[in-house]
């Protein structure tokens, strides 16, 4: 599979829809990069769906019209002609497209502004969405779903999430379940907790699968940073400097270590 027309559009679309992850994907094997910018483009294109109009009729169409495009891939059967859609026909088999269906489900949370019912739903949002997309890519890539990627992704979508906060509010969201100091550090020490079960784990992910961890570079870091002070979430001051952003993905993709 060569970087044609359509798998570089998915490359642009995650450079530009997801940057850190775009820079996780880069320091991939070529390889992998070829599984997984259709999967991240599909993600990016999903998670902007309930956010580019108010009509809460036309948010749902657009996820359903993606539910749809995973039913073909899965069928194996004919695929509507899309860019993202045509490269993930190429990469994904019927697990991994169904996978990647509740990625779609769960996103309906973001068409609505009902809170989430406890803090269990929230987990389900988590490992929905940034856990799916982990095992779906793992399983592009390798044919398996070790549990080691579900933890690693919710560890990831966790972080990401709080930093977002801020943004959600502003967006009128109710995003947590507990905003209180107390309950959002506990929700980074589950996330740590995670991270630890992965990083334990790791020796069981076939090593062509490794690379989905990449995109995890920067869990630990701001997870530890919401332990050590919660209020930088309501705050939106998490994050890290880039020379040392850069530094930790050089030497994770160096190593193969999350």
């Amino acid at each position: 599979m060569s970087f044609d027309s359509d798998l570089t559009a998915c490359a642009q679309l995650v450079e530009r829809g997801d940057p850190d992850r775009f820079a996780a994907t880069m320091a991939a094997p070529v390889g992998a990069r070829k599984v997984l910018f259709p999967i991240y483009a599909f993600n990016v294109e999903v998670s902007r769906a309930p956010w580019v109009t108010q009509e809460v009729l036309i948010a749902e169409m657009r996820l359903q019209w993606w539910t749809d495009a995973l039913d073909e891939i899965a069928s194996g059967g004919v695929v509507r002609r899309h860019e993202v859609v045509t490269s993930l026909a190429h990469v994904l088999d019927a697990e991994a497209a169904n996978t990647l269906k509740n990625v779609v489900k769960a996103r309906l949370w973001d068409v609505y502004r009902d809170p989430f019912e406890d803090q269990a739903a929230f987990s389900k949002y988590l490992e929905d969405t940034a856990g799916s997309l982990f095992l779906a890519a793992a399983q592009a890539l390798s044919g398996e779903m070790p549990k080691a990627l579900k933890d690693l992704g919710f560890a990831s979508g966790l972080a990401q999430f709080l930093r977002a906060v801020p943004e959600l509010e502003r967006l009128g969201r109710i995003p947590l379940v507990d905003g209180r100091s107390d309950a959002v550090k506990a929700l980074a020490t589950d996330g740590l907790s995670r991270l630890a079960d992965a990083r334990r784990a790791r020796g069981a992910v076939p090593p062509v699968a490794r690379p989905v961890g990449l995109a995890a570079w920067q869990a630990g870091p701001i997870l530890k940073q919401v332990q050590a002070d919660p209020q930088r979430v309501a705050n939106g001051t998490l994050g890290t400097a880039e020379a040392y952003k850069k530094g930790r993905l050089m030497w994770q993709a160096f190593t193969g270590r999350w």
